[in-house]
């Protein structure tokens, strides 16, 4: 039998038994391996576009000018597949999947960034802080254009993230665009092991450790979240018990450029504030539904909160400012969410030797509707956490900019500790928070 039929009636045999057949039919069927009956029970229009698949990888085979490795090809036309998704599937195969699945985290580090893709473009959601990146000046929103001199447009997150690592102490040479500036520049930024912080507050004290309290005469708390990790809810929870000892009366919570995390992290935190009720769910075409509630022991004391938030907090910190707003625990304030609320899973291929990374679910805020800003959603649609009535605030590109350079030296600055109020003036360097600090007060003093 040609290569051709042999590869499309194994294709055709295995999905269709394992997809299209229902139990009834199979049992119906007196042979269920004879290809005729196969053939019957799988969708013709399926049938004829794997037709078409295997005649194409058929001609190719046989009479492109030079001969192709047929492995090459099939994973290509796999990749190929995936391009059509979304940025977040991808296909592993058999010589990445078991770094894949160690992480290799002693041999290899990374330059602190979470990246994503937008329009085929590889922007950076968020540089995490302490890091090289952080140091080196790159910000969220900024495009990654060349990865050592590789063009990145249409490169796969996964792709992108086995460039930017490598042995410590090894350097990458990216081409970074800042749309803020409309300019362009090439960074070396040293590769390291990622230690990240990822509960701080607005500046340090004497020592290192961070000063919760942004406003010591009003009491007003100030925590950052940078991203969720096994010990993220512990340390905040340590951090709000601090504030609240000092007799905190309300408390700012900035998600701003958080990019996600673990999911049981982002739960854990969203059941100190909430008593009960839905905290998110999960639900895909072929994938069981599944819900997270709250409990009520362990529930933080009820105080007023503002959650901060831009258009790089992505995935958990998502589901984490959407169970807030739903549950009217907190008022959000910035503006419009990223849009990244899917579920992966990892499915082995060839018996575990390639797997497929593939969206299979959607998380769901406890109102019900999605998180995930899918292709074709537009900016009229519903997905991702806007900001409450009133409450949306942008900032220009200068601004922007001023922002990110006022953070990154302040973060690096050890301070005396109850400073005067911040310099410059807030509303200008920072005005979400400004507006966070407003609505808080207003609401301590109607209180």
């Amino acid at each position: 039998m040609p290569w051709k039929y042999r590869f499309l009636f194994v294709l055709i045999a295995t999905l269709g038994a394992s997809n299209f057949l229902s139990a009834a039919e199979v049992a119906k069927s007196e042979s269920p391996t004879d290809p005729e009956n196969v053939y019957a029970n799988v969708d013709e229009e399926y049938v004829e576009l794997i037709q078409l698949f295997a005649d194409t990888l058929d001609q190719v085979d046989r009479n492109y000018v030079k001969d192709v490795d047929r492995r090459a090809l099939m994973e290509a036309a796999i990749r190929g597949v995936i391009s059509k998704l979304d940025p977040y599937s991808n296909y592993i195969a058999p010589e990445d999947l078991e770094r894949f699945k160690t992480g290799v985290d002693s041999e290899f580090g990374g330059i602190g960034i979470q990246v994503s893709t937008r329009d085929g473009h590889l922007v950076v959601t968020s540089p995490l802080f302490g890091t090289p990146a952080y140091a080196a000046g790159i910000i969220a929103g900024d495009r990654i254009t060349h990865i050592e001199g590789e063009e990145t447009k249409g490169l796969s997150i996964d792709d992108a993230i086995k460039k930017l690592k490598g042995p410590v102490g090894t350097e990458v040479t990216m081409t970074v665009y800042h749309p803020s500036t409309f300019t362009s520049e090439k960074v070396s930024v040293r590769r390291e092991m990622v230690q990240i912080e990822t509960v701080m507050g607005d500046e340090r004290l004497e020592g290192g450790n961070w000063d919760y309290m942004f406003d010591h005469a009003d009491k007003i708390g100030y925590v950052r979240v940078s991203a969720f990790s096994r010990h993220t809810a512990d340390d905040l929870h340590k951090a709000i018990t601090r504030l609240l000892d000092d007799g905190m009366k309300g408390l700012v919570l900035d998600l701003r450029s958080n990019p996600g995390g673990l999911l049981t992290s982002a739960v854990e935190i969203c059941d100190m504030f909430i008593e009960d009720g839905k905290i998110v769910s999960t639900e895909g075409r072929n994938s069981p539904k599944r819900v997270w509630t709250a409990e009520k022991e362990g529930t933080l004391p009820d105080f007023p909160m503002v959650v901060l938030i831009d258009h790089y907090s992505a995935s958990a910190s998502e589901i984490l400012s959407a169970c807030l707003q739903d549950h009217d625990r907190a008022t959000i304030i910035g503006e419009r969410s990223w849009g990244k609320g899917s579920v992966q899973n990892i499915i082995e291929l060839e018996e575990g030797k390639s797997a497929l990374k593939l969206t299979t679910a959607g998380y769901q805020r406890p109102s019900g509707e999605k998180i995930h800003r899918f292709e074709g959603d537009t900016e009229s649609d519903k997905w991702g956490v806007s900001p409450d009535d009133g409450m949306d605030v942008k900032m220009s590109r200068e601004q922007k900019v001023a922002y990110h350079t006022y953070r990154r030296l302040r973060d690096q600055d050890t301070i005396i500790p109850h400073p005067p109020a911040p310099q410059p003036d807030l509303s200008e360097i920072d005005p979400v928070l400004s507006k966070g600090l407003e609505q808080l007060k207003a609401e301590i003093s109607s209180s």
